[in-house]
């Protein structure tokens, strides 16, 4: 017999009620549940149980007070109910054991504070150095941004397959391997912390410069990677180097409208239309670095962020300040010292001091070897070499360059470079 104070009305309420928990707090349950329940699989089966059971529950007796806390309860119950299942028809000494102790676990307290504390164990353990960066990645996406394989596989133009074998193993990992899911100790935070904001950054990075395929931008990418950083910094207040990824992101995707043409060409910066940057984002930005410069402990996104804010400041590109841009590279090297950062410097050397200083400083870069397969090296000796009027070597370079790059909008440009200088040659 149907209740009869359920209606369509209380029915769509619920569902909408629980529609909304899921986005805003289906992390943290699960945080909580893989806590309680020691493994990945078994916290997801008991959260997909707990909102099927909020489901069918709250349009009768109401969304509750504290629906975090009902979804942990509830997933967790489901969870000991099915151990008592499986229990009863496996005689295994492990499976018997297994369902007594969790049964016998008495009721987690449950707060607000605890269920912060567990979205740390979460992201921590995901983000964990003994885990390769392909791992950390998709895990991170998978379970702590909540990104279904499908999407994951997209973002990285891979298949749902090759990306649910590479988030199996990394579980396995974790559990084979005894990672810890604990939030850091103090002492160990700045590693560990460290390890995390690489794996944040690593995913804007994906979705602000796509390293292959038809797209410059991936929205849904850099969204999820400022999101998480949100997150992190009201988890972790005091660290600057939060601070200083957040601002770093924003101020970078504060250009994003202005990057590509309508037909999805890439647009330089220096060509970019700075009335479609977001305001917005940049003098959030703009807080964020000053704000992670003041904090004890920043580092190298925080520095990443002054240069940002200061292309930001900028009115036109020829305003820019190239001199304090090449002095912040000089912080930043002896903070970073990656052959990526001596290319940026390199041409902020060549803003400053002129084309032939910063052409002399990527020539012994890729002498080194260290890019050699980077094409954004050889097309930025190729920009060097075209201003010096070397034609012939600066289309050399861009063909290098070419030859390497395998995002499409990168390709059509570098084919412009290339067409323009024979427009030049012809000329001539």
């Amino acid at each position: 017999m149907a209740d009869p104070t359920v209606n369509d009305a209380s029915t769509t309420e619920a569902r909408q009620a629980v529609e909304r928990v899921y986005r805003s707090e289906s992390r943290r349950v699960l945080a909580t549940l893989i806590r309680l329940l020691g493994d990945f699989d078994r916290a997801e089966e008991a959260l997909h149980d707990a909102f099927i059971a909020a489901l069918q529950q709250w349009p009768a007796s109401g969304v509750p007070a504290n629906p975090r806390s009902w979804l942990v309860s509830a997933g967790r119950f489901k969870a000991i109910d099915g151990e008592r299942r499986r229990a009863k028809h496996d005689a295994s000494r492990d499976a018997i054991v297994e369902g007594f102790a969790l049964r016998n676990t008495p009721p987690p307290d449950i707060d607000d504070e605890s269920l912060d504390d567990d979205w740390l164990r979460l992201i921590f353990t995901c983000c964990h150095p003994a885990l390769s960066d392909d791992a950390r990645i998709a895990l991170t996406l998978r379970e702590v941004c909540d990104l279904t394989t499908e999407q994951v596989a997209r973002a990285f133009l891979s298949t749902p397959p090759t990306i649910a074998q590479r988030i199996v193993r990394a579980k396995a990992k974790i559990r084979d391997a005894g990672i810890p899911y604990t939030i850091p100790t103090r002492a160990d935070m700045p590693e560990r912390l460290d390890a995390v904001l690489h794996v944040v950054y690593l995913v804007f990075n994906e979705g602000y410069a796509a390293t292959s395929g038809d797209a410059v931008v991936r929205g849904d990418l850099t969204r999820e990677a400022i999101r998480l950083a949100r997150l992190l910094l009201d988890l972790l207040p005091d660290e600057g180097e939060i601070r200083g990824l957040l601002a770093l992101m924003l101020l970078h995707d504060s250009r994003r409208e202005a990057r590509t043409t309508a037909e999805g060409d890439l647009v330089l910066l220096a060509d970019q239309d700075r009335r479609l940057w977001a305001r917005g984002a940049i003098e959030e930005g703009l807080t964020l670095v000053r704000q992670a410069l003041g904090a004890p402990r920043y580092g190298s996104y925080a520095v990443q962020a002054a240069i940002a804010a200061l292309h930001a400041q900028a009115p036109t590109a020829a305003e820019t300040d190239w001199s304090e841009i090449a002095g912040l590279y000089d912080v930043l090297l002896e903070i970073d010292g990656s052959p990526v950062v001596e290319l940026n410097r390199a041409v902020a050397v060549a803003m400053r001091d002129g084309a032939a200083a910063g052409l002399a400083l990527v020539d012994a870069i890729i002498a080194r070897g260290a890019l050699e397969k980077y094409h954004l090296a050889h097309a930025a000796r190729a920009d060097l070499l075209a201003q010096l009027g070397r034609r012939d070597a600066a289309a050399a370079a861009y063909q290098r360059a070419l030859a390497l790059a395998s995002q499409a909008p990168e390709r059509r440009f570098l084919e412009r470079r290339i067409d323009a200088l024979g427009r030049v040659a012809t000329s001539d």
